[in-house]
């Protein structure tokens, strides 16, 4: 039997940002930026799931899916008074989905379904008729609809086999919406846009985009940036919102960002942005492996004798220390650093570690983001 352990092994995908243009990128106002008042709510609701193949609830662990099934028979006019049921074919999930801004009655939105009891599978069930509640307390759609589920869930006598996650679903379409929420947009006087990706930058580039447009179109500048995240906008006295509102969203502005290295330590994930650069530091890299092979040995008694069988150990052990290379970088650009990395060899696995260290060394002129 032969055992390798590694003291530095880690799979991983690293993902290096090399772009080579400048530092800033021109985008459209509807790419980076959203209206204040334009955004999604969230709606939630409890319901049933029933055509299940025997991967419902059991009444028994879960209590609530029984009386949530006899309240809606007792609805329908069934009464369940003095029976028990052992049915398996039934679920009770939690419904989740979000209201689109200015959506109007009657227009569909997709619905999220996940369960609550000891449920095995929602593969092939249909969610009955289900109200969305919001923060308020108000219903703003009713769900009803099959359940799309992408994971699976196999099992033998012998083996079991599962991929994804089969205990949460869509329904697409699946909600309609019976209540609009209450919208002002036409009698605003004003308009306040919010950065995806706050910058102060960025804020008072796009305010001045829109001055120079309010400026050839009204006579008067109309923007004015807040703070890094908001720009405010006042509504000219002739103009109508929404033709506003389309203007000013497909203005190009230069957009900036701050330098930002992302690390995601659970998969590996390294992004390093174009303005990252490093002061002159030394680096040092090497990994250290150890080899054991466990390769045991069969001894037999002598004949004749009393002896008995036995197995004997027998460990091989290797060590190899692999790099220990000193290389000097000095990153004034992004290729530069990715270059200076790869002339001492370092492997994906390693770089993780190059930059943290480099980060504490205070050599690493940018946010290190670790996910």
């Amino acid at each position: 039997m032969m055992r390798s352990l590694f003291l530095r092994t880690l799979a991983v995908v690293t993902c290096l940002a090399l772009a080579v243009g400048p530092a800033l990128s021109a985008a459209r106002i509807k790419d980076i930026a959203s209206l204040q008042s334009g955004r999604e709510n969230q709606l939630i609701g409890y319901g049933l799931v029933v055509g299940l193949q025997g991967t419902g609830d059991s009444m028994r662990s879960s209590p609530f899916t029984e009386q949530s099934m006899r309240a809606m028979l007792q609805n329908l006019g069934i009464s369940m008074v003095g029976t028990q049921t052992r049915a398996k074919n039934i679920a009770a999930v939690l419904v989740t989905a979000n209201l689109p801004p200015f959506s109007s009655p009657g227009s569909r939105i997709d619905v999220t379904v996940g369960s609550l009891g000891d449920s095995t599978s929602l593969r092939g069930g249909t969610l009955v008729m289900t109200s969305l509640t919001g923060a308020d307390g108000q219903i703003y759609a009713v769900a009803q609809g099959s359940i799309v589920v992408t994971g699976i869930n196999a099992s033998g006598d012998a083996a079991s086999v599962q991929q994804g996650v089969t205990t949460a679903g869509r329904v697409p379409n699946g909600a309609i919406i019976e209540r609009e929420l209450p919208s002002r947009f036409k009698d605003s006087s004003d308009l306040v846009l919010q950065l995806r990706n706050p910058d102060f930058s960025t804020a008072v580039g796009m305010a001045d985009a829109i001055n120079r447009y309010a400026a050839a179109q009204y006579g008067s500048p109309i923007a004015e940036s807040r703070d890094s995240q908001t720009v405010h906008v006042a509504k000219p006295k002739m103009a109508d919102l929404a033709r506003l509102m389309a203007d000013i969203e497909n203005l190009v502005v230069e957009t900036d960002v701050p330098a930002r290295v992302v690390i995601n330590e659970r998969t590996g994930t390294i992004v390093i942005g174009q303005d990252v650069r490093i002061s002159p530091v030394a680096v040092s890299y090497g990994t250290l492996t150890v080899q054991v092979n466990e390769m045991p040995q069969v001894v037999q008694p002598e004949p004749f004798s009393r002896g008995v069988t036995a197995v004997e150990p027998n460990t091989d052990i290797l060590v190899q220390q692999d790099g220990g290379q000193v290389a000097l970088l000095d990153g004034s650009s992004l290729r530069s650093l990715v270059s200076g990395l790869n002339s001492i060899g370092v492997k994906p696995d390693g770089i993780i570690s190059i930059l943290q260290s480099i980060k504490t060394a205070g050599a690493l002129q940018a946010e290190l983001v670790l996910q």
